[in-house]
């Protein structure tokens, strides 16, 4: 017979016997796996040792703290775009203050009246925009940064922006310069560019209005010595880059074999 409850006809509600459930806990939401963002710990790696170069950067080429700062910021911009445009090579990028940076700086040291430079063959802004945030104290500095591929080009728009450097892009050929860049320059500049015969060609006619050059060259400095001397007549003075295997070859005249 069915039970009625105090109210009508609907069967009373049976209550959960020993052992039916009553008492008994849900069991507890299986545990989700952790997971391991590894983009984010190889980039917490590469900070690590980026701070680390940084120190032994700026031993090498002391700057102020506010050049400093600017070359922070520069540094910044650079990893940021050199996931969609390869600006450096990507094996350097754990020393882009000692291959990179201070590779550069060391060229102030060897022009320290210098306040107008030209880089031709910017790239990634080296020493462009490294020298550029060097000189932004400097009353009436300017460097003009010579580069021929758009996005390259972009990047140091946005590097010279981005530091509140003195710079001017120039997107063109490297043979180009002399009709971009307006006024006189003190010191020529390249790095990583051409052949060394190649690098005095581009340079001569703002040698030819006293401009001094200043190449940054690799271990076969001599090779490429041997090859200009067919091509110019030189008296190049060779220093010994503090960071590394490198030269920097200084010119302050130049003339074509004839």
């Amino acid at each position: 017979m069915k039970q009625r409850g105090p109210g009508g006809d609907k069967p009373l509600s049976r209550r959960p016997g020993a052992g039916e459930g009553a008492g008994r806990r849900p069991d507890p939401a299986p545990a989700k796996p952790k997971i391991i963002d590894k983009a984010s710990a190889n980039d917490r790696a590469l900070d690590a040792v980026i701070a680390a170069d940084k120190r032994e950067a700026l031993k090498l080429a002391p700057v102020s703290h506010e050049t400093e700062a600017r070359l922070d910021r520069y540094i910044a911009l650079l990893r940021e775009w050199q996931a969609k445009t390869n600006l450096v090579a990507p094996s350097t990028l754990p020393h882009l203050w000692t291959r990179h940076i201070a590779d550069s700086l060391q060229l102030v040291a060897l022009a320290p009246s210098a306040k107008r430079w030209a880089d031709l063959g910017s790239g990634g802004g080296f020493p462009g925009v490294v020298l550029a945030c060097a000189m932004a104290g400097t009353p009436g500095a300017s460097v003009h940064l010579v580069e021929r591929i758009t996005k390259k080009a972009a990047f140091l728009r946005e590097a010279i922006r981005v530091t509140t450097s003195p710079g001017v892009v120039h997107l063109a050929e490297i043979g180009d310069n002399v009709d971009r860049i307006t006024g006189p320059v003190d010191c020529v500049t390249a790095r990583a560019l051409a052949p060394l015969h190649q690098l005095i060609g581009f340079a001569e006619p703002l040698m030819r209005h006293g401009a001094k050059a200043l190449f940054l060259k690799g271990q076969d400095v001599e090779a490429e010595l041997t090859e200009a001397a067919k091509y110019w007549n030189i008296q190049p003075e060779l220093h010994q880059s503090r960071t590394g295997d490198g030269w920097i070859v200084e010119l302050t005249s130049v003339e074509r074999r004839r």
